[in-house]
């Protein structure tokens, strides 16, 4: 598998928390534990550097969330940035939403060239003037600057959540999006701050009555009354808002029946799914759990069309991976541009990738050790019994602290942003 890389490790020490590329690929947004925002853009095509192709460079970096204090729940809340979602693009600006727990926020990135000189009633250096000096009329010009790029908080959505969000989707009207956390999903109005409608509420009476809970949600990528949900016991719902205010009888119902002769322990927590993705037709969507990606047809509820083992080999760790809270980890996974492949991370710093087309899939690692510059990756193996190849590694030195939680994919090229701990890798198909 011939790949291009180019890494940057971020500057701080604080772990990578999302990333997503905006509708046209060029631009690429990171959010990290600090509540930083950092925004890459790609470069354009320069024919006196032809391997420049498809290299990010840093475009923007923000503080977007700071760390508060519930004083009425006396509870921290973190400035960690959970989900970000771009909008489409309007005009020369970018807009983008970006999440912690509790706070959602509404940010235009946009581009400053020139500055106004010759003000009337100020001086240059911004000294106000005497106006029983001024005797004559200036017309103020616009002069060239260097390039300045503004990050500035357009809206502010607070005070919605009483528990921590998972997830925000945009949706296909450009006006809505929701935001869901453990129990409720909000429709929020992209224009109006102080209010939001709640549309899911699977909050129980009584919490101890509680069986599960929301762990992610999307809109449909073109209708724009629809939205699904999954939930910690591996079901999907597909809800759409036409048939009442408040969506709390779905539409339909994803679910696969369970093996009774697979059950253990660990049941339940490895079906919990971290992450549900429309594909970009809208007729299928992606979930993933602690082991697998599955594949779903809207059309048929009953099972999946698609299921693709992600690391198999761990489901006789899960003991050892429950102590260490591992098995409680959310990778999250992401469509190429035609939906003919699909990719997902794991430990030791693998990703995986799936062609739906051949059936095939590929194991790639993303780390400074194994990975230069315009060097092709490898193919790795994990060997789980039996005499080790050379270029094999023993499922037993698999390290679990490095893990790719977040992967994303240009939504035309392919080129793919993997997230490993501090560290951002871009990759792209191989320049001949």
């Amino acid at each position: 598998c011939g790949r291009e890389l180019f890494s940057w490790q971020l500057h701080c020490a604080d772990i990578i928390s999302t990333v997503e590329f905006n509708y046209s690929g060029d631009l690429l947004a990171t959010g990290d534990k600090g509540g930083r925002v950092v925004i890459f853009q790609r470069e354009q095509e320069n024919k006196s550097r032809p391997h420049s192709r498809g290299e990010y460079n840093v475009y923007s970096t923000f503080q977007s969330h700071e760390p508060e204090f519930d004083y009425l729940k006396s509870l921290e809340i973190e400035e960690k940035i959970n989900k970000i979602r771009w909008l489409p693009q309007q005009n020369a600006a970018h807009f983008l939403l970006s999440t912690n727990d509790k706070t959602i926020k509404l940010w235009k990135i946009s581009e400053r060239d020139k500055r106004a000189e010759g003000y009337n009633l100020k001086d240059e250096d911004g000294r106000l003037r005497d106006p029983f000096r001024i005797t004559a009329l200036r017309v103020p010009i616009l002069k060239p600057m260097d390039l300045m790029v503004e990050a500035s908080p357009r809206r502010i959505f607070a005070n919605a959540h009483t528990y921590h969000i998972n997830s925000i989707s945009v949706n296909s009207d450009h006006e809505t999006y929701l935001s869901a956390d453990d129990l409720r999903i909000n429709l929020w109005h992209l224009e109006i701050t102080d209010r939001s409608f709640n549309i899911v509420d699977i909050k129980p009476a009584n919490m101890e009555e509680l069986t599960e809970v929301i762990t992610a949600a999307e809109f449909h990528p073109h209708q724009c009354n629809v939205f699904v949900y999954s939930s910690s016991k591996g079901t999907i719902r597909l809800c759409d808002m036409r048939s009442s205010a408040l969506c709390d009888r779905h539409s339909k119902f994803f679910e696969e029946p369970e093996d009774p002769s697979s059950r253990s322990f660990f049941s339940e927590i490895i079906s919990s799914i971290s992450d549900v993705k429309f594909s970009h037709s809208g007729r299928y969507m992606m979930t993933r759990d602690y082991l697998s990606v599955k594949v779903w047809d809207l059309n048929m509820e009953s099972r999946p069309v698609e299921t693709h083992q992600v690391h198999e080999y761990l489901r006789s760790k899960l003991c050892s991976l429950y102590e260490n809270d591992c098995i409680f980890d959310k990778f999250e996974c992401c469509w190429n541009g035609s939906d003919s492949a699909i990719m997902t991370g794991s430990y030791n710093n693998f990703f995986r990738m799936f062609d739906r087309d051949t059936r095939r899939d590929v194991t790639l690692e993303a780390s400074r050790e194994s990975s230069k510059p315009r060097a092709s990756l490898k193919p790795r193996k994990v060997c789980t019994g039996g005499k080790r190849r050379k270029d094999e590694i023993s499922v037993d030195s698999l390290d679990f602290n490095k893990k790719i939680l977040h992967t994303a994919w240009h939504p035309v090229d392919n080129v793919i942003a993997v997230a490993a701990t501090n560290n951002l890798y871009i990759f792209q198909d191989k320049i001949n």
